[in-house]
């Protein structure tokens, strides 16, 4: 396995991924979560790093809402998905006492986490790390990037939805990652139509192609197009795996293609 140097807990990880939006509510982490299952479902060992520290929602969608994490000698032990341990995630999530806790802090304390996640979480061999990351470009981006300086980052995965106001946003992110030297391994174009529950027909309720026509103008990969589906909606709120319990939905078809495209690009 070709590994980075850096002599820490993260020195059998292979790949890391940064996952990023340039606005909310675009379902980056819904993205970043369904990713990290098809990734495990290939035969891969998945980290899920969650820095979106005020809004740490994957714990609840991967069902780890209730798990605590554990230290060891060596630092920190991430909460594993199932007895296999082959998708491992870290989350702030798991430090509240009270889940309805609100994260008010300043930068420097937000800053000093996520140096703690990156150094002290003992993450053993990973195929593909994901780090989730909050919306925008703020300091907790420039601390993770920071942070990660003594291992190779691969790249980043946007995450837009087609409307050109997010698509617009999105332009913005693609600047931070050039100016940061961060690679652009793709966009995803979420909520690309809406899947009828009764007859499975797809139904453009927002526009369509904004994601597709943003790669090809600033010579980007298009990952795929994921749609809105009621069936993945559920799943996230009750902490399922939909790709599990839904193979033959057009949505898992769109999941799967964008994981192969981002392993593709990861491989070469």
């Amino acid at each position: 396995m070709e590994v980075a140097s850096d002599p820490g807990n993260l020195r059998n990880v292979r790949h890391v991924v940064l996952v990023m939006s340039g606005k909310g509510g675009v379902g980056k982490s819904t993205i970043t979560t369904e990713l990290a299952l098809a990734l495990q479902h290939a035969g891969k060992k998945v980290g899920v790093l969650d820095v979106d520290l005020c809004g740490p929602s994957i714990p609840r969608m991967l069902g780890m809402a209730n798990q605590h994490v554990h230290q060891c000698d060596a630092g920190w032990v991430p909460v594993y998905a199932g007895s296999q341990q082959t998708l491992a995630l870290m989350s702030v999530g798991f430090l509240l006492e009270d889940p309805d806790e609100a994260i008010v802090w300043r930068g420097p304390r937000k800053t000093a986490l996520i140096g703690q996640f990156v150094s002290d979480v003992v993450w053993g061999e990973l195929d593909v790390l994901l780090v989730d990351t909050p919306p925008g470009t703020s300091d907790e981006h420039l601390a993770v990037l920071e942070k990660l300086g003594k291992h190779r980052v691969d790249g980043a995965v946007l995450v837009t939805t087609p409307q050109a106001v997010s698509t617009g946003d999105v332009r913005r992110e693609i600047t931070f990652c050039k100016k940061t030297g961060v690679k652009i391994l793709g966009i995803v174009e979420n909520m690309s139509g809406f899947v009828c529950p009764h007859c499975s027909e797809c139904t453009s309720i927002f526009s369509k192609g904004g994601g597709e026509e943003l790669a090809k103008l600033t010579g980007s990969v298009f990952l795929g197009s994921v749609p809105l589906d009621p069936l993945l909606s559920a799943s996230m709120e009750e902490g399922r795996d939909f790709l599990q319990a839904f193979p033959e939905s057009a949505t898992y078809t769109a999941l799967q293609a964008v994981a192969e495209t981002l392993l593709h690009a990861l491989d070469h």
